[in-house]
C-alpha cells in the first residue's frame, strides 16, 4: 500500500503496536511507540529514520501497554521531546497508578513516562507535513482516539479497525457495556470515509469497506455471546504475553496468570460458583487456565514441550 513520502510505518506485529513516524515542515513527530520490551528497536528505528534531525513529538492513540511502552525510552534519547496523551489518563499517569492505567490487571509492564500535554478530540495537530484531526474513538479504550488526515484522507485508526477486526473490547471485561461505543466508532470511521487506513496493528490497508463490514459481524458476534468475546479476550492476554516470553515453564506460567487480575475476572464472569475459591486453591482456575492453553495450542498459536509452553507466531 503506497503512502506519501513524509509517513513511515514500523509494522511491527502484535506485541508492539506499529509506530508511524510523521516529518515535514511541522517537525517529526511518531504515533505510538511499541511494548516496553521492543523499547531498544523502536528507538533504533526512529533514530534510522530520522538521522541526525530530532524526533519533535510522539502522541500516544491511547495507553495500552503496546502502544506507550517505548515512551520512556524516547523521552530518554530526546530530552525535548513534547509528548501528548488522550484526556482521561492524566491523572493516572502523574501519579503512575498501574492499576487504573490497566498494567497491573493484564500482568503487563510499562516504563514510567511523562507526558506534556493532552490529545483533545475535536482538535487539529499540525504533524509532519499535514494536519491531522483528533477524533475520539471509545469502544476497545473508554479513552482512544483516532487521527484523519482529509486531503489525502488517511486514517491512523489505532485498534478501533484493523483489516480483520479490532482490539479487545477492555470495558466489557469489567462489565462496563462497550459494545454500542465500538459500533458508533465504526460509524465514525465510516463518515470520514478513509481512502487508506494505518491501523495499530497489521497491514496498512485500503479496503475500507470490506474491513468494516466484517468488524461489524465480528461485533454483532460478541454482541449475542459476550462470553465468546470473554473467551477470546483471555486467549488474547495470554497470547500476549507468550509473545513477550517465547517460551516460559508452566509453573511461572501459572503463578503469572493466578497474579494477574482479569483473568480473575473473566472466570468469575464464566463461572460464578468459582469467584469464592481463592485463585491458589482452584481447581476451577486451573482447568481455565488450562483450557486457554489447548485453545491457543490447537490453533498452532503456541506449543507445549513438557513443562514448557512456548510461542507460535
Amino acid at each position: 500500500m503506497s503512502l506519501p513520502a513524509d509517513i513511515t510505518v514500523f509494522e511491527r506485529g502484535w506485541l508492539s503496536s506499529n509506530n508511524v513516524l510523521l516529518r515535514g515542515r511541522f517537525g517529526a513527530a511518531l504515533v505510538d511507540s511499541g511494548y516496553v520490551t521492543h523499547a531498544p528497536q523502536t528507538l533504533a528505528l526512529v533514530q534510522a529514520a530520522l538521522g541526525d534531525a530530532p524526533l519533535a513529538m510522539l502522541l500516544n492513540t491511547h495507553l495500552h501497554s503496546d502502544h506507550c511502552g517505548g515512551n520512556a525510552a524516547l523521552q530518554a534519547a530526546y530530552p525535548a521531546l513534547h509528548t501528548r496523551i488522550p484526556p482521561g489518563l492524566a491523572a493516572a499517569v502523574q501519579a503512575w497508578d498501574e492499576h487504573a492505567l490497566t498494567f497491573a490487571p493484564t500482568g503487563q509492564a510499562c516504563a514510567r513516562f511523562r507526558f506534556d500535554g493532552l490529545l483533545q478530540p475535536g482538535e487539529t495537530l499540525a504533524l509532519g507535513e499535514r494536519h491531522w484531526q483528533v477524533h475520539a474513538a471509545p469502544g476497545h479504550d473508554p479513552h482512544s482516539v483516532i487521527l484523519f488526515e482529509p486531503q489525502l484522507r488517511l486514517l491512523i485508526s489505532a485498534d478501533a479497525l484493523w483489516a480483520r477486526g479490532f482490539g479487545v473490547v477492555f470495558p466489557e471485561l469489567e462489565g462496563i457495556a462497550a459494545f454500542d461505543e465500538v459500533g458508533a466508532t465504526l460509524d465514525v470511521i465510516e463518515r470520514l470515509d478513509p481512502a487508506v487506513v494505518i491501523p495499530g496493528h497489521g497491514p496498512v490497508f485500503s479496503d475500507v469497506a470490506r474491513a468494516l463490514a466484517d468488524a461489524r459481524t465480528r461485533l454483532d458476534g460478541f454482541v449475542a455471546d459476550p462470553a465468546r468475546h470473554r473467551r477470546h479476550a483471555a486467549r488474547v492476554l495470554l497470547k500476549f504475553k507468550l509473545l513477550e516470553w517465547q517460551r516460559i515453564d508452566a509453573p511461572a506460567l501459572r503463578a503469572w496468570a493466578r497474579a494477574t487480575p482479569y483473568f480473575h475476572t473473566l472466570l468469575a464472569l464464566e463461572r460464578p460458583q468459582s469467584a469464592a475459591t481463592p485463585a491458589a486453591e482452584s481447581p476451577a482456575f486451573d482447568a481455565f487456565l488450562d483450557e486457554l492453553l489447548d485453545d491457543l495450542v490447537r490453533s498452532g498459536a503456541a506449543a507445549r514441550e513438557g513443562a514448557v509452553v512456548l510461542d507460535r507466531s
